[in-house]
């Protein structure tokens, strides 16, 4: 029988498939190539998490300038230059990709920079015309953005344009009501953008809890975002004054640029999936096991490409165990139990772990801890924003189901409960924490009586 070429071919350069690809050349001994046909890091290192979150940091300096006022000092900040903050960022992004190719170059992976397909179970063809055997084949190709059809859809941006724009509009209108949408929205606004938003369901951040979502609602209409619930674009047409949005209600609206951040679908389209008898779901996700891997043995998928849950870490977890499973004698599944999440917006986050109160009250009687309240550091500049704390509990076993906090640096918080909460921590294994005092996330260990139970 002729050899294979590789014992693993790793089609995308994402977190997922770079951990995958690492794991199995420089810890197993693996024969490993991989392809990536735009740049090493996926969605999170060039178009999504890093880049956002350096947005985030520079869209808050000036409410931090307006609040360093209020605690005596004699703070400006003058206007935001776009063209500079880019350069940086670019810079930053090129050398975090370089350290993605330094790791494979270092686990002595085969890099091919050119798209790949599928051409039969255990073959890959490149761009270039070139085909290579692999005894495995690992797909690692992610989302992208996804904009409906609708009359002037090709006027539209998505969240991977924002961060190549020349210059920032000076009105922008965001659609959509998920995380993306929302950070979006916050962040732009915090760069002295005047951000309209429109969501076409009654509430923004489906999925998350209700309580929460009502909470970060009214936190982006208070910093300025002017946020419409029950509302959608009809059609877009260019105009000499930007772009003239139409309404399904009839209004019209210009702006001068419109961004779509209304999900993101699978990665799957002309890669010969389908052909080699790859099983793929109705948002064109590939359908895979607890072992990711996919209806034909030889094929295994990781990340945002299976639309389970598209966070980076999952997908590094996720190729992880995939490499450790195949090529390290050690079978392990990605645990995708209690995972914590954040939405990054200012002047709040949203951190979150475990059960909402709507999932957990449909599993059985619950009991929800929470207050909402001013920090200390925002009441002494007289800054109206509250945060929210909240735990979710079984009033059966007592333990801990879901927490959501709404604050500056959630983030960092929610952190540090999914630790507890993955550990099976009780109310009363807070209530026995002492508190860190004064500190926003002390409220955590002193809620003493539930406001709903049910």
């Amino acid at each position: 029988m002729k050899p294979f070429d590789v014992d693993l071919f790793v089609i995308g350069g994402g977190s997922g498939g770079v951990r995958a690809a690492r794991i199995a050349a420089g810890e197993h001994g693996a024969r490993v190539a991989l392809a990536e046909e735009y740049r090493m890091g996926g969605t999170c290192v060039i178009r999504g998490c890093v880049p956002k979150k350096l947005m985030v940091f520079a869209s808050s300096f000036p409410a931090a300038m307006e609040e360093a006022r209020a605690y005596g000092w004699q703070a400006s900040v003058g206007a935001f230059d776009w063209s500079a903050f880019r350069a940086r960022l670019d810079a930053e992004l090129d050398r975090l990709e370089a350290a993605y190719r330094g790791g494979l170059r270092s686990a002595e992976v085969r890099v091919h920079n050119t798209r790949a397909m599928i051409e039969d179970s255990q073959t890959v063809r490149l761009a270039t015309g070139e085909r290579i055997t692999a005894r495995h084949i690992l797909v690692a190709t992610g989302g992208r953005p996804f904009v409906p059809e609708f009359p002037g859809a090709e006027h539209v941006l998505t969240s991977n344009d924002i961060f190549k724009l020349e210059a920032l509009p000076a009105r922008v209108l965001i659609v959509g009501g998920g995380f993306i949408a929302c950070e979006f929205a916050s962040i732009l606004n915090g760069l002295g953008v005047k951000v309209t938003q429109y969501y076409r369901s009654v509430q923004i951040l489906r999925g998350f809890d209700d309580e929460a979502r009502a909470h970060m609602a009214h936190m982006l209409v208070e910093a300025g975002v002017d946020l419409q619930l029950d509302a959608d674009v009809a059609a877009i047409e260019k105009v000499a004054g930007g772009l003239k949005v139409r309404g399904l209600d009839g209004s019209e609206a210009e702006f001068d640029a419109v961004v779509y951040a209304t999900g993101r679908v699978p990665n799957t389209a002309g890669m010969g999936l389908e052909a080699a008898g790859v099983t793929l779901g109705r948002k064109g996700e590939i359908v895979v096991d607890d072992w990711s891997q996919s209806s034909v043995p030889t094929i295994h998928a990781v990340g945002d490409v299976t639309d389970r849950i598209n966070l980076t870490p999952v997908a590094i977890r996720e190729g992880h165990a995939f490499a450790d499973t195949i090529f390290g004698g050690k079978p392990r599944q990605a645990d995708h139990d209690l995972v914590p999440s954040a939405v990054f917006t200012l002047p709040c986050e949203l951190g979150t772990v475990g059960l909402t109160e709507e999932d957990a009250r449909r599993i059985g009687p619950i009991e929800i801890y929470a207050t909402s309240f001013r920090p200390m550091r925002s009441a002494f500049a007289a800054r109206n924003h509250k945060v929210l704390m909240k735990l979710v509990v079984s009033a059966e076993t007592r333990k801990v189901l879901g927490c959501h906090i709404v604050a500056p640096e959630a983030g960092e918080m929610i952190q540090m409960v999914a630790i507890a909460i993955k550990m099976g921590a009780t109310k009363e294994d807070f209530d026995r924490t002492c508190a860190l005092h004064p500190s926003m996330a002390e409220e955590l260990v002193t809620l003493r009586k539930p406001v709903r139970t049910g």
